[in-house]
């Protein structure tokens, strides 16, 4: 496999879980206890996050995609030297906790930071915003891979500066077309209120 191909399926691999958790979120279905308890912002007197982003919403999440992050290196723990081609996400699953629960509690803290900003921004939480919609919820744990586990962020995104620039390009417009994909799907299968 061309190294680019490689590098770009080794980023794709290991954000899965931040993917997983994003999209286990709606599950609660906005049921549960808002994450900013009611809260008002008072220099814009709105909302901090909103009410769709309950406690629930974000435990149930986070937890489903850190599950996935562990069943992902387990399966590559399994695997023989010649077939691991994606990076490994710690020695054992003991070690594989850290980064898989950067990954899922990493993407629902972005998501929530996207929406504090959404209504900073005078957005209401069905109102769309294109970007700020779509890729804090990735932004934010690879910026925390990045810091708490280097070796594996470098393995992923950045084994240098011209394939780590492309490696994140391709990772972010991937991410919002498959986001606003899946949003629509979601939309249409009454898991989601509103489609973005």
């Amino acid at each position: 496999m061309e190294p680019l191909l490689l590098l770009f399926a080794s980023s794709l691999w290991v954000l899965i879980p931040a993917y997983v958790a994003n999209a286990a979120a709606t599950l609660s279905r906005g049921k549960g206890p808002a994450m900013d308890g009611g809260r008002i912002w008072a220099r814009d007197g709105r909302r901090v996050l909103g009410s769709s982003k309950t406690w629930l919403g974000f435990f149930v999440g986070s937890l489903i995609g850190m599950a996935v992050g562990l069943f992902q290196a387990w399966l590559i723990l399994l695997a023989p030297p010649p077939w691991k081609l994606v990076p490994v996400f710690g020695p054992d699953l003991l070690a594989s906790m850290l980064p898989a629960g950067l990954l899922g509690f990493g993407a629902l803290t972005g998501d929530a930071a996207g929406s504090f900003f959404k209504r900073r921004f005078g957005r209401d939480s069905s109102a769309p915003f294109p970007v700020l919609d779509q890729l804090p919820f990735l932004l934010v744990p690879m910026l925390l891979l990045g810091v708490f586990t280097p070796g594996l962020f470098a393995a992923a995104f950045w084994p240098g500066l011209i394939p780590g620039l492309l490696t994140v390009a391709w990772v972010l417009l991937l991410t919002l077309f498959l986001h606003t994909s899946f949003n629509w799907v979601g939309f249409f299968i009454g898991a989601k209120r509103v489609p973005w």
